[in-house]
């Protein structure tokens, strides 16, 4: 009778460890919050991108070009966002981290936006409606609104790793820094500018994964 437990029990065990290996395998998804969600590398990610942007954004925001602009002009600035430099080894949608940045800028309703990406777009549709479209409908020629201010940037990278020394494991530090100035078209003078920067540490394992 005992040995036949024992058998049962050899059984079993190696069993129920195959199962739970199978199971610890098996593709999942789960939803989680982008701002409690741990990071796992020290490169430019999601986490960077929403918190960069987001500085940037409520920097220019509260400057106070916006309100002297506004005060002169009584209205609020045009501003054509003219890209941000990617000058980082790394291939990184620039295009999300500027629409990252005026996004929220734009909805202060302290500043309008030229649709700089959609210029062509433009064009041809404002050439369709010419052509097919009633007078009384089309939209008008050459009534496009000039901007005031070009919005430029750029995101640079510098990389270090611990040399070659007796440890367990192998650091790397990653250091952003983002650069957004707002110039002004008419006199080439910098109306705003703002840096954000971050530093962050990785810790690798030289034996495991």
């Amino acid at each position: 009778m005992m040995t036949h437990r024992l058998t049962s029990l050899l059984i079993c065990i190696p069993l129920a460890v195959v199962i739970s290996g199978c199971a610890a395998f098996r593709s999942s998804v789960r939803d989680q919050d982008p701002d409690t969600a741990s990071t796992l590398t020290a490169k430019y990610d999601y986490k960077d991108l929403r918190a960069l942007a987001e500085q940037v954004s409520s920097d220019l925001a509260n400057h106070p070009f916006l309100v002297e602009h506004a005060k002169k002009h009584g209205e609020s600035p045009i501003i054509a966002p003219l890209g941000i430099q990617n000058r980082t080894k790394s291939h990184i949608d620039m295009q999300a981290l500027e629409d990252t940045i005026t996004t929220p800028l734009l909805n202060t309703r302290k500043v309008q936006l030229v649709n700089t990406k959609r210029r062509d777009d433009l064009m041809r549709e404002q050439g369709f409606q010419l052509q097919n479209v009633t007078p009384e409908t089309r939209a008008a020629i050459g009534k496009q609104l000039g901007a005031a201010y070009m919005l430029t940037g750029s995101l640079v990278e510098i990389e270090r790793e611990s040399g070659r020394e007796v440890r367990v494991s192998r650091k790397q530090d990653v250091y952003y820094q983002l650069t957004v100035e707002v110039t002004d078209l008419e006199t080439s003078l910098i109306a705003a500018r703002t840096q954000k920067e971050r530093l962050r540490r990785a810790s690798k394992p030289l034996i495991g994964w």
